[in-house]
């Protein structure tokens, strides 16, 4: 099975926070792709209405992980949250203990491999 760790992070984005979530979006966007190159995806799309963002994010590994974590946490969360409610978080994967705890903290849901496999 793979080493790698990647989700779909749901968010319910609250009235009149578009526009800062696009900013958000694309200061996110342009640090991960400069800054961290165990990140393998990194896409964020929003529904028709504006109303819901899914981010689909992979991770090499749980290093890999970590690393975007550390920079998410001390630089965009308390931002990207004041434009949203996180309404859904399924992690698939292999993520080790120290991402599950730090995870577990947006009510992440964690499937499990049970197999087929990635080219």
């Amino acid at each position: 099975m793979t080493q790698n760790v990647f989700w779909i992070f749901e968010l319910t984005i609250k009235e009149g926070q578009i526009d800062n979530l696009k900013k958000i979006m694309l200061e996110m966007v342009e640090a991960t792709k400069a800054n961290e190159s165990g990140t393998m995806a990194y896409e964020w799309t929003i529904s028709e209405d504006n109303k819901k963002c899914h981010i689909h994010e992979r991770y090499e590994d749980s290093e890999a992980t970590l690393t975007h974590l550390a920079t998410f946490l001390s630089q965009y969360a308390a931002r990207l949250m004041e434009t949203g409610d996180a309404t859904g978080f399924v992690v698939y994967g292999n993520p080790n203990d120290e991402v599950k705890k730090i995870l577990d903290g947006f009510n992440a849901v964690y499937m499990v491999p049970i197999g087929g496999f990635i080219r």
